[in-house]
Order: C-alpha cells, then structure tokens, then sequence
C-alpha cells in the first residue's frame, strides 16, 4: 500500500475482520475519562440503607415526602377527583404557553398573595409556571445572574435547605450565610439574624422561607416578620420567598402566606418560588410557579419576554398535566373547599405526631427539654440529636435519619411513635 494512505484507508483496504467500532469505542471512552464520581445523595443513601435492613421495626424519617398514618403515600381525594374531571374532558396534549397557561398562573398567584393583592389587581406582577419549587428557584436565580443590577450576592439563612446553595454554585452565583436557628433553644434567633441582615450590602438577594422553614421547622412568629419587613426594606435588599409547604405549616393556606403578603403590603418589590409537590401531593408532575412583583405593568412585561427566552431555551414549555389537576382545584369552588381539608387533613396529622412524640419522650422520664418538638413546625423537625446519638439510634434502633439530626414528621405513624420516642429516650438519657 502506498506510504502516503492514511492510517483508517490502510486499515479498510486490508479488510479485514478487525472490530474497528470496538476499538472506536474505547478510544471515545476517554471524552469522558476524566469525570469524577459525584458524592451521593444524602437522602437518597439514607433511603437506600432503609431498603436494605431487614429489621421488622425500621423507620425512615428522613423521606421528605408525606405519609398516611399507614406510611404509604396519600393521594389527596380532591386530586383523585380532579383527574377524573379532566379525563372525562378528553383534553388534548398540544404544548402550553411557554410561561405556562395564564388560568394557571392567575390562580397560582392569587393562591399566594391573595385575591385582594394590589400588585395582582395592577397587573405589576409577572407569574411564569416553572418545573416546581426547584424549578422555580433555579430560574429566578439564573434570571438574576443575567438581568439584575445590584449586588449579585444571594444570602441562606443557616441552616437551609441543600439544593439553594448548589444552584448557586451552579450558576457561579456568591451566595453567604444569616443566622436564623438558634441551636440553644431550638428556635428563631431573632437578633442574630436582624444583625446579620443590617451588615449585608445593599441590593443583595435575601432568602426567605415562606413558612413551615426546611429543615428546622422553625418560622418567625408575626411580629418577628414585621421586624424583618421593616430591616429589609430599609436595607433596601430583595426578598425571595421560597414557599413549598403553603399549608403544610398550619393546616391554612391563608395563615402560612402571612409573610408573603405582609411584604407586598409593604412594598417590597420580591420573588416568590412556589410548589404544589407537597401540598397537593403532585411530587411526580414537577408544578411550580415563579412569581416576581415589579412595581409597574412596564417593567412586568419587559421581564415576562426575557422570562420567556430564558424558558424556550431551557425547556421549551412547562408540562401540562398537574397544571391541569392545580387549575381545575384552585378554580372550582367546591373543589377548593376539599382540597383545603385536605391539606388541614395532612396538616394536623402532623401535629398530631409532634404532641404524641413529644409526650412519648417526656413519660419515660427524659430530663432533656422536648418543647421544641411541638414549638416547631410543618414537616420536618430539628429533633437537637447529636450526631453520635442519631448514629445510635440507626446502629441499635434501625431508625434512620440525617446526621444533624432532622427527621420528617410525616415519617412518624401510631404505629411507630411510640417505639421512636423510647428509642430517642434512650439514646438521650445520660
């Protein structure tokens, strides 16, 4: 063969029966050599580890989902009913609005700040369906990174929930901490956070969470939230609430959009990231809702386009399926008024393990301060086992949890609460 022939023709025209794709194969495998292997997930290890015991008397309190009081998910009656009123619509499957149907998006926002909201009757805010509470949050920050004018510095209360920080480190986007839980009483540490609030520099990005705080279970009393409206604003900062449990916390949708309204009555121009996972029970169909409230009709509709770019260009159009189940509960009176029990439903399950668990404790004789446990609120809870302790009761117990010792409360159940207190009576008793 000639010199000249490059290395592949030699090797076609031999022909011969070498298996060049394999070889091809391998040689492409180093594209991707050079990828590390993430960490995993730490809920999903906690989760997996409960798979794998074979105890009879485990417990998984660190799912971040709701569970009947027979631990197996709940599918809300009002969502039942409002599949079967679709279904028998025989809708079609033809793409949503970009930003996501406006009879959704209205409903969602008025959900949020009430239909009396003066920014909604103004036409000042500019709502967008996202892909849930992450989605929603992963976009107002990239909306930030692109279109805001400040200081680009996002602020977390300490501790908060662990996908805020990523999508900022994703986004390339500063982001610090504020004080918020005060691990001596288990609660809101008012003053530490009022200071940490007065040194940030103007025009940085605060994060808030709504209501029902993840992962501490620890909100702000009212006039707690009217001290940090007022801090906030004079700070000139820009809130973003981050609301995925709107009911969860008290069992009233009205009671836990407090703060959420409270800053709009005050004015603060704020973003709002919403979800219906947890509330509604929509895990699978990923709805959300991303609001900001602009100050004028102009500037909402200047943002809704580029809102609209940055969506085409992510995924093209929110789904349509549970903005559908949200739309046909949030828009039918009656419908409306199931979901709401629903949620109280789901809320004072809750509350009732909270006291139950609470009690357990404190009747084996425990001389530890078990008041928080009720104090606190919504899903999760900031049990205060230390790390040694919560590894003890998965070593001894075969109850599992994070290591700074939250569990989910709608892990607990009449069947198991009283085996969980005696075991964290026992691995607490000095």
């Amino acid at each position: 063969m000639p010199p000249s022939m490059s290395l592949t023709a030699q090797v076609l025209a031999r022909n011969t029966n070498v298996p060049i794709f394999y070889a091809a194969s391998r040689a492409a495998s180093s594209f991707w050599g050079k990828v590390p292997m993430g960490p995993p997930d730490v809920i999903l290890g906690i989760t997996e580890a409960y798979k794998k015991d074979k105890h009879p008397k485990k417990v998984n309190l660190g799912v971040g989902a709701y569970r009947d009081d027979e631990g197996k998910p709940f599918i809300l009656p009002s969502v039942r009913k409002a599949e079967e009123l679709i279904y028998s619509k025989c809708m079609n499957h033809e793409y949503a609005p970009i930003a996501g149907e406006a009879v959704y998006t209205k409903a969602v926002a008025e959900l949020a700040f009430g239909q009396c909201s003066l920014a909604l009757k103004e036409k000042t805010n500019c709502t967008v369906q996202t892909l849930s509470g992450t989605g929603a949050l992963r976009l107002g920050l990239e909306f930030i990174t692109k279109h805001y004018e400040q200081v680009k510095e996002v602020w977390f209360p300490t501790p908060t929930w662990g996908n805020h920080p990523q999508i900022c480190n994703t986004l390339k986007l500063p982001h610090k901490k504020y004080r918020y839980y005060d691990p001596k009483t288990h609660g809101f540490n008012l003053q530490g956070a009022c200071e940490d609030i007065c040194s940030m520099p103007e025009g940085s990005i605060i994060l808030l969470h709504a209501c029902a705080h993840n992962p501490t279970g620890v909100d702000p009393k009212k006039e707690e939230w009217q001290t940090l409206s007022k801090i906030i604003k004079e700070k000139k900062l820009l809130p973003f609430f981050d609301m995925a449990y709107q009911g969860f916390a008290t069992g009233n949708v009205d009671n836990d959009a407090y703060a959420v309204r409270l800053f709009e009555k005050e004015g603060h121009q704020l973003m709002l990231a919403q979800s219906f996972a947890k509330n509604m029970g929509l895990y699978g169909e990923r709805v959300g809702a991303l609001t900001f409230l602009c100050g004028d009709p102009d500037t909402a509709a200047n943002m809704m386009s580029q809102l609209k770019i940055m969506i085409r260009t992510m995924y093209s159009n929110p789904s349509i399926n549970g903005s559908r189940l949200v739309t046909e509960i949030l828009t039918s009176p009656e419908l409306k008024k199931e979901w709401l029990e629903d949620v109280k439903l789901m809320a004072d399950r809750i509350i009732t393990m909270r006291k139950r668990l609470r009690s357990g404790i404190e009747k084996h004789g425990n001389k530890n301060n078990w008041k928080h446990i009720t104090d606190q609120i919504g899903m999760f809870c900031y049990t205060g086992l230390k790390p040694n302790e919560v590894e003890r009761l998965t070593k001894e117990f075969h109850i599992y949890l994070t290591k700074d010792g939250r569990i989910s409360v709608a892990g607990i159940s009449s069947n198991n609460v009283d085996y969980i207190a005696e075991a964290m009576h026992k691995v607490t008793s000095k």
